[in-house]
């Protein structure tokens, strides 16, 4: 993409009702503008990153076996009356009435029709387990939104719902989501840290919060330090046991605010000790029959009885990462995107576009990156060097390829890495080779 055809609006200033670094760096970079207070219009390169995280997260569930479906953004007051959640969830939910006066309600979650959905489509223990999930918008009715997408009131959420015939299979469907979800974070470059959590008004016995530590997080949190830096596993078999990948987490202490015990974390060797500020990035629940009960969704046992299934839920907050990435990756120049999900890879930036030699070498490079498959944006319009340099240090592509008549004159092109800020001066073939390799 040329930036002389591309929609980048970015502001040199900072928004007076920015008060955190992901809501100003958006803002400046020109991912994301307000619509209305907690409700934003996603921008060309904001738009890119979330689409980005949005088939990290689908692959992960793919990978662990969930089934993808979508579900609208309306559902029926009926089915959250028979549940009981309608009146109980408060004033964050958007109630509505149509044009028959039927009440409906912006869904905040979907345990209902899901559950509904299963009773209507499953009849035998034979068709268990079952995880569905869907990648849609949803909507809370926040007091006081702020910081930008971070506590919004509009916001893309992946959530799935598990369905097993007993307790003992739940458990290994909340396992399978547990594991997809360290998987999940680590590949968006973030170090998340499962801890025991509040269930909230979704309910239940059986919790974790995934959390990323930063200065900014909405909440204090406790943890053993090992945890951090723990590795995530690779070549996953999600139909094996994955006790031994839980245990090893669960068994070193971390907690939310809510559920932190000050003796538990006392007994921690004093150098291991970490409270932090953090974010949460996901939420999972085990809650038994607290939804397939008052819905009466049942299948028959292997003796031809009814059983109720047991249920789990598992949120990610698609919308909310994209600011979590920036709270986590940043300097004072602003983001630092994790190549897994830049807008752009590369930021190839000509300092002389009226020169026929560096316009010829951009072009050449231009056309080869994308021939090999790399996202690049190429600045070919005519600003001041600086402005470029500075924009592109604000938007965070990860590599930025510098092209201008001095250097060529020496046969040679300058690469910027923008997380180590490293320079090195290659030939443009060389430079090609290094951004090239892995694709292609």
């Amino acid at each position: 993409m040329r930036v002389s055809r591309f929609f980048m609006p970015l502001l040199r200033e900072t928004p007076a009702e920015a008060q955190i670094v992901s809501h100003r760096f958006m803002l400046r970079a020109g991912l994301v503008r307000q619509a209305s207070a907690g409700i934003y219009s996603w921008l060309p390169l904001g738009h890119r990153v979330l689409r980005r995280i949005e088939q990290i997260v689908r692959e992960e569930q793919d990978r662990a076996g969930a089934i993808e479906v979508l579900m609208p953004t309306l559902q029926s007051a009926e089915l959250w009356r028979e549940s009981g959640r309608y009146e109980a969830y408060g004033k964050e939910m958007l109630r509505i009435k149509d044009r028959h006066e039927r009440d409906l309600l912006y869904g905040p979650t979907n345990e209902e029709l899901i559950t509904d959905i299963f009773r209507s489509s499953v009849r035998s223990y034979k068709d268990l387990p079952r995880n569905l999930y869907h990648i849609q918008w949803k909507f809370r009715d926040e007091i006081r939104p702020r910081f930008g997408v971070m506590r919004g009131r509009e916001f893309l959420m992946k959530d799935a719902y598990s369905f097993d015939i007993d307790a003992d299979g739940a458990r290994k469907s909340y396992n399978r989501m547990f594991v997809a979800y360290l998987r999940t974070f680590a590949r968006l470059g973030l170090k998340a840290v499962p801890m025991k959590a509040d269930t909230g008004p979704i309910g239940g016995d059986l919790s974790h919060e995934f959390i990323v530590l930063a200065e900014t997080g909405e909440s204090q949190v406790y943890c053993h330090r090992d945890l951090v830096d723990m590795p995530v596993p690779e070549n996953i078999d999600f139909q094996g046991d994955l006790t031994p990948y839980i245990s090893q987490r669960t068994s070193l202490y971390a907690a939310t605010e809510e559920k932190h015990d000050a003796d538990a974390f006392a007994a921690i060797p004093e150098d291991k000790r970490l409270a932090a500020r953090g974010i949460e990035v996901g939420h999972i629940f085990y809650f038994g029959t607290k939804y397939s009960k008052p819905m009466n969704a049942k299948v028959a046992g292997p003796k031809g009885e009814d059983v109720l299934v047991e249920m789990g839920s598992y949120g990610i907050g698609v919308s909310r990462l994209v600011g979590a990435i920036i709270e986590a990756s940043h300097d004072e120049n602003g983001i630092i995107w994790p190549e897994s999900v830049a807008p752009f890879r590369v930021g190839l930036i000509s300092l002389k576009a009226d020169d026929p030699k560096t316009r010829e070498v951009c072009d050449d490079l231009y056309a080869k990156l994308a021939a090999s498959g790399v996202d690049v944006l190429y600045d070919d319009t005519e600003e001041r060097a600086g402005a470029k340099f500075s924009t592109f240090d604000l938007i965070g592509l990860p590599w930025q390829v510098i092209v201008g008549p001095r250097g060529l004159a020496a046969g040679q092109v300058e690469i910027k890495n923008r997380r180590t800020g490293e320079r090195q001066t290659l030939s443009p073939e060389a430079a090609l080779n290094l951004l090239t390799r892995g694709n292609g």
